[in-house]
């Protein structure tokens, strides 16, 4: 089967991705015991805004498209869904679970969505449907001003990391964890389900944006 062919088995993989990941945003939030950067910025920043959390995420997001226009990185429809799905369905998430009454729970709660994230943005990312909001903006500078990948992204996350501690965002034990184990979650599943792209010098167009 081509490439191309696979594009609704991609939307729905990418549609899932999309709100697992938000879900486990939720999960994060309610475990109490910290968030990644970005969600410790989302957190932080609506606590000063008359937004829930995931319309914060959306908002948010829009606003850091829109610095992608002078970076010339162009959006895939995977872009502009990250924007809306994963906002609606952390709020959604949060309307559905509370935190739990003992450290144990909180705890299982924690792991299971730094978990949870991990195959989330692997599904959503396997899809090569277009990169988030965010990680278009690393995405961006690298490729513009060749500078070091591990630099300017860990420059963006430590900045919004500090900026929305100071907000009061919720930074703790699962930041940390966060930080060490996402990548090795996101690869482990990525090889595992990701759509397989052509060969290079398959003849045929692929339309999308790389991540």
């Amino acid at each position: 089967m081509r490439f191309t062919d696979r594009l609704p088995r991609r939307l729905v993989q990418l549609l899932v991705g999309l709100f697992l990941y938000g879900w486990s945003m939720a999960m994060m939030v309610r475990s109490g015991l910290g968030l990644d950067p970005w969600d410790v910025f989302h957190y932080g920043l609506a606590r000063h805004v008359p937004l829930s959390f995931g319309q914060v995420t959306i908002v948010v997001g829009a606003a850091v498209l829109l610095a992608w226009i002078p970076l010339r990185q162009r959006p895939g429809i995977g872009t502009v869904l990250n924007i809306f799905v994963i906002g609606l369905s952390a709020d959604f998430g949060l309307a559905f679970m509370s935190q739990p009454a003992n450290f144990v729970g909180r705890s299982a709660l924690l792991v299971g969505g730094i978990v949870l994230n991990g195959l989330a943005g692997a599904l959503y990312v396997g899809a090569h449907l277009g990169p988030g909001p965010r990680d278009g903006l690393w995405v961006a500078i690298t490729r513009r001003y060749g500078l070091s990948i591990r630099l300017v992204r860990t420059v963006i996350e430590l900045t919004v990391l500090v900026i929305g501690w100071l907000m009061g965002g919720t930074v703790g034990v699962g930041t940390v964890l966060y930080a060490l184990s996402i990548g090795h979650l996101n690869q482990f599943f990525l090889t595992r389900v990701q759509v397989s792209k052509p060969p290079v010098d398959d003849p045929e167009p692929v339309v999308e944006t790389t991540n």
